[in-house]
């Protein structure tokens, strides 16, 4: 039988009703030709198999329906189940408090939520399934509710958007009008495409505002405390060209009226008081400033020089602000233009001479060189007067940081305190630098025993680096050099903190070792390393390297990139070999080289005996009197407060007559005595500690001062009194008059 006459994809019953047409013309046909062929018996015999064929086909067919209905039932319930998870899905994406979108590989709209859409009303019913990353951006960038920048159009939206999309921004935050602040955050999926979450944060942003303007009102009594003891003259202007902050020298300097010194007043009402009344002499002097306040956009920084009626010169620098405004320093520096003014003037007389006289050269050259002796002295003199409102500062803050504070005050008077850290790192690291790029920089060439500078060093760096949870460790050391002392300790000093600063856990290490004819002084830490590629722009000035492991630790606050110009300027003077080891991640280990000397009988017996350890410092200076000679009434104010909030007893005297008069009033010597060096007329303070002693005993001193000169403290070393330089580092005081106390 030809079963090829059956098409397979009928149904069952089609199927059977043709097998039995089949098998039915096939039985006549066997009927017919029975008596031709004599074979009808054969043919019935083939008759019965095609039915049982048939019938086992049919059976088949039977099974495959059976088959084919429950495979249609799991796939009717599949179909029911996807849908009631689609179901469940859009009604957790509906739950969602933030706007929701997910986006396929080819960047095309897959589904969202009703409020991925609810901060754009204007174009919500325009966001559906099917609709383009791009073009959705086009849309959103001309919506009404979307507050744009000024100068900026819907097409710079969109190209910013694009760009942030592109470059996988995962978060940020988008404006609205009426003050209200989306957060945007777009993540990948794992199958190429991107979910787009954006989240109200408008509340967050208004609470975080008010916060702000709270702690800049308190930030601003602090900062209008601390610009009333600059020297310079401080105007600030907003935006618009009006007055927004001064201090009272800028009344001093510009002798401007009360009623001018308000807030709102304009620049222009400013600048013309002081031309009507003459005091600013109008002129080629003053446009260049007036044409800089005039302009709009970004201003460069500007300097320049003005001439006040009376012969009084002021430096000008102006600055713009972040947010339009602008900044005006007027410093006093009449007395600086004089003596500039008389130095070119011998200059001038100087070059007539040598042109005109060359036998007097060398009596020219020996004038010159008094003139800059006499410029650095003033430059001296300049920087003790920037010291000492400094120091008063400084001291007032630390009296400030003794008192019961709440947790933001203490935490915006640390930051002050680092501030003035900074400045007066910057102003010691600045006059070290000038002292070795002078030519009067001479290193005074001795031996002596390394322990001489070891010891200091150990004493100056331990507590501060306990305070940051560091080891600090200073191995003993009895081998003897021939180098310049003083300059010989700045460079460890600088050393030591570069290492202290930049290590963020581990240990500092301080050792010695004899290398031949030499000793090499070395400096180990375990802070972050220095790439090899850098290593020669740290010894450049104002370079710092940035921490890749976060930096230094809480509280800390970067250098100014000045110490290790200062160490590389002072081995050069001492011809002392430095070198860097460095290893990202690991550490570091700065090396200096200087010759090894071979101690005399003589030298050593001369040397003063080795100093025992001293105690541990306490902070309990209850019963401490300490008499305080200081001539500046702040200063002298500032550190009486300090002593008091520490639990000292403290008496003031601004001259050596008034100290003597204080003591005797006392009726017992004090303690301690706090001397500054330059008092008025004339007086030092290293002979008013000598006569102090010579009447009262051996009195503890300490020299506090502005004058960082290599001279005098050679002198403090020779009458045994410690010294510490202004600004007052009020811990290190602390620690020395604890020591005082217990030793």
């Amino acid at each position: 039988m030809d079963l090829s006459l059956i098409d397979p994809n009928d149904l069952p019953e089609r199927q059977n009703e043709k097998l039995r047409k089949i098998v039915a013309a096939l039985m006549n046909r066997v009927e017919r030709d029975t008596n031709e062929t004599g074979a009808a018996y054969g043919l019935f015999q083939t008759a019965v198999a095609l039915e049982a064929k048939v019938r086992a086909r049919t059976n088949d067919l039977q099974e495959t329906m059976t088959a084919l209905e429950a495979a249609n039932a799991r796939l009717a319930g599949a179909k029911a189940e996807a849908e009631a998870a689609r179901a469940a899905l859009h009604n957790a994406l509906e739950a969602l408090q933030e706007g929701f979108a997910l986006f396929s590989a080819d960047e095309t709209l897959v589904m969202c939520n009703s409020r991925f859409g609810y901060v754009t009303h204007d174009i919500r019913d325009r966001i559906k399934p099917g609709i383009s990353f791009e073009d959705y951006v086009d849309i959103l960038s001309r919506s009404e509710v979307l507050a744009l920048y000024p100068g900026s159009s819907p097409e710079d939206w969109k190209a910013w958007r694009m760009r942030a999309h592109r470059g996988a921004r995962g978060q940020f935050v988008v404006r609205l009008v009426e003050d209200r602040w989306i957060q945007v955050s777009e993540q990948r999926t794992p199958d190429g495409g991107y979910a787009i979450i954006q989240t109200d944060i408008t509340e967050l942003v208004r609470a975080e505002r008010l916060e702000r303007e709270k702690q800049l009102d308190d930030q601003a009594r602090l900062v209008r405390a601390t610009l009333d003891h600059i020297i310079q003259g401080i105007a600030i202007f907003d935006a618009d060209a009006k007055l927004a902050g001064w201090n009272a020298r800028l009344q001093e300097l510009m002798s401007l009226p009360v009623t001018l010194l308000r807030r709102g007043v304009s620049f222009e009402a400013l600048a013309g008081h002081l031309t009507r009344r003459g005091l600013v002499e109008e002129g080629a002097q003053a446009r260049p400033l007036l044409a800089w306040v005039a302009r709009t956009g970004h201003r460069p920084p500007l300097s320049l020089v003005l001439d006040r009626v009376g012969g009084v010169t002021l430096d000008v620098h102006c600055r713009q602000t972040p947010d339009g405004g602008f900044v005006i320093s007027f410093t006093d520096v009449t007395a600086v233009r004089e003596a500039v003014s008389k130095l070119r003037e011998l200059n001038e007389t100087l070059e007539h001479r040598v042109l005109s006289r060359t036998e007097e050269l060398q009596a020219a050259r020996d004038e010159a060189e008094q003139a800059n002796a006499s410029k650095t002295r003033f430059l001296a003199a300049a920087s003790h007067d920037l010291l000492q409102p400094l120091n008063a500062a400084k001291l007032f803050l630390a009296s400030l940081a003794e008192t019961e504070m709440g947790e933001e005050q203490a935490r915006i008077v640390g930051r002050l305190q680092n501030s003035f850290d900074s400045v007066e790192a910057l102003l010691g690291a600045l006059l070290d630098i000038s002292k070795l790029d002078g030519a009067s920089a001479e290193p005074r060439i001795a031996e002596f025993p390394l322990r001489r500078l070891l010891a200091p060093i150990r004493e100056e760096f331990t507590a501060i680096a306990a305070q940051k949870g560091l080891q600090f460790h200073v191995v003993d050391s009895s081998l003897w050099v021939r180098s310049d002392p003083f300059y010989l300790r700045r460079i460890l000093q600088n050393l030591a903190s570069n290492a202290v600063r930049y290590t963020r856990s581990g240990k500092v290490l301080i050792g010695a070792r004899p290398r031949g004819g030499m000793v090499r002084l070395e400096v180990l830490d375990t802070g972050p390393g220095i790439p090899a590629d850098r290593a020669r722009d740290i010894f450049q000035e104002f370079q710092r390297l940035e921490d890749p492991e976060g930096g230094m630790g809480s509280g800390d606050q970067p250098g100014m990139g000045l110490g290790l110009a200062i160490v590389d300027r002072a081995c050069r003077l001492l011809d002392h070999p430095l070198n860097l080891r460095s290893a990202v991640g690991q550490g570091s280990c700065f090396s200096v080289e200087a010759p090894r000397a071979v101690p005399s009988e003589l030298a050593a017996a001369a040397l003063p005996p080795r100093p025992a350890p001293r105690p541990a410092p306490t902070e309990d200076l209850s019963e401490l009197i300490a008499l305080v000679v200081e001539n500046e009434v702040e200063v002298r104010q500032g550190m009486l407060s300090l002593l008091e909030n520490w639990g000292a007893s403290a008496v003031d005297a601004a001259s050596e007559a008034e100290a003597f008069r204080r003591v005797e009033e006392l009726g017992v010597s004090p303690d301690v005595i706090l001397a500054d060096c330059h008092l008025d007329h004339g007086e030092d303070g290293l002979e008013v500690v000598r006569k102090l002693r010579a009447r009262y005993g051996d009195l503890p001193a300490i020299l506090i001062t502005a004058d960082r000169s290599e001279t005098l403290a050679r002198r403090a070393v020779a009458a045994r009194v410690d010294m510490l330089t202004k600004p007052v580092p009020a811990a290190q005081l602390r620690t020395m008059l604890g020591m005082l106390k217990r030793g």
